[in-house]
């Protein structure tokens, strides 16, 4: 078994934010990410900022409080708004910590077998979790690592298709800012060691620009990955858009958003269910939960309440759960969450949201086992929360979804 250790880290992030983005490089590290002709300054004003603050890892503070019901309208005070939510009694137990100790990342997923497979960037490997012990091992390494001169990137997400894995890769190059020729895309799991790139959205994105918004990393910053009809589904978190992928390594762009920052994904039958993170400053109200399809250019709100939402997922009796980050700190405009301060929350038919948990430290990634949440944390810990879903359960939740928002 190998085991990756948490690495911290005190070098300064230079940050500079413009709407729903923020961007950040090392101080350190200026005059090293530079095309080779020009030396153009690098704000990377909008490159997405919610949970990939490397310097910040920290102990998540145990405890549950009292669920939390949040309404669609909140105040501007994005620390306050969520205390100030009605309270409701909680059924879910208190949570636990199940692993600490991983390289940190934002993405996971539920294998065949049922275990729980996690990126580590910064060591380019896929680790497999038991989720009843926490013992874990390396499922795939040798994949590209995260640039440690931009900070984040590598491995940001996996998923099964036909019992193989595959792996969402990003940051790992652009050609007018860190050129290094590797591939942003998609990696089939072909064994242990080796892997084959079988779809390079990088470089579909520099020759598919989007318009309506200034962005700087022109290979885009991939987020989520999800299986949907006989391909995937990928999310940008930079160029604002959702893109379909086939497995021959066709890509489409089969939604495209103004500067809202699109997160993690969800599928129910046609219907496409995807967190976004919303602009700087991270206002409840711009934390969304979207529905749309492909046979739609329809695209709604299904819920908002909630600061910086990263991931959405479905539970037991078809409940809609949701992951937030937490309020912004503020200080400077973009800075990561409040440390301690993410939540998961219910998606709520009427479009608002009940916290279920909360003062999780920088949630990035959930997934839900049986009525078991578990909540992968930017450093490296998992989390766990039994019975998160209450009786009746059935179908009527999703219905009610589906028929207020059809």
């Amino acid at each position: 078994m190998r085991t990756f250790q948490k690495v911290t880290t005190d070098t300064v992030f230079n940050a500079v934010v413009s709407k729903g983005s923020l961007s950040f490089i090392k101080k350190d590290s200026l005059n090293r990410i530079k095309p080779a002709a020009e030396n153009p300054p690098l704000s990377f004003k909008k490159l997405i900022h919610f949970c990939f603050y490397l310097l910040f890892f920290a102990t998540v503070m145990p405890g549950c409080k009292r669920e939390q019901v949040v309404n669609k309208s909140v105040a501007n005070d994005n620390s306050n708004a969520m205390a100030k939510a009605r309270a409701k009694s909680v059924q879910a137990s208190m949570k636990a910590q199940l692993v600490t100790g991983l390289g940190g990342g934002w993405g996971s997923t539920v294998g065949p077998a049922g275990d729980l497979f996690i990126p580590d960037g910064q060591a380019g490997a896929i680790l497999r979790v038991d989720p009843k012990t926490g013992l874990y091992t390396t499922f795939a390494s040798g994949l590209p690592q995260l640039i440690p001169d931009v900070g984040i990137g590598g491995i940001s997400d996996v998923a099964f298709f036909g019992g193989k894995a595959y792996a969402l890769v990003t940051l790992v190059d652009d050609p007018t800012l860190f050129p290094t020729g590797q591939v942003n895309g998609i990696y089939r799991i072909d064994g242990p060691n080796s892997f084959t790139v079988i779809a390079d959205i990088g470089a579909f994105n520099v020759n598919h620009p989007p318009s309506g918004f200034e962005f700087d990393v022109s290979t885009g910053v991939l987020y989520s990955i999800q299986t949907y009809r006989g391909g995937f589904l990928v999310t940008d978190g930079h160029l604002n858009r959702v893109l379909y992928v086939t497995l021959d390594g066709n890509i489409e762009i089969v939604k495209s958003f103004g500067d809202i920052v699109p997160t993690g994904l969800a599928v129910k039958g046609n219907q496409i269910y995807m967190s976004q993170a919303g602009p700087v400053p991270h206002l409840p109200e711009n934390g969304k939960v979207l529905a749309f399809s492909l046979n739609s250019p329809t695209v709604t709100t299904v819920a908002s309440g909630a600061p910086l939402l990263v991931d959405v997922e479905f539970g037991r009796g078809e409940t809609l759960f949701a992951l937030s980050q937490g309020p912004g700190s503020g200080d400077p405009e973009g800075s990561p969450a409040v440390p301690n301060s993410g939540s998961l929350v219910r998606v709520n038919a009427d479009g608002t949201v009940t916290v279920i948990a909360d003062q999780f430290d920088r949630p990035t990634s959930l997934e839900i086992i049986g009525n078991t949440a578990y909540i992968v944390t930017l450093g490296g810990d998992v989390w766990t929360l039994d019975n998160i879903a209450v009786p009746p359960y059935g179908s009527n939740n999703i219905k009610r979804l589906l028929h207020r928002h059809s």
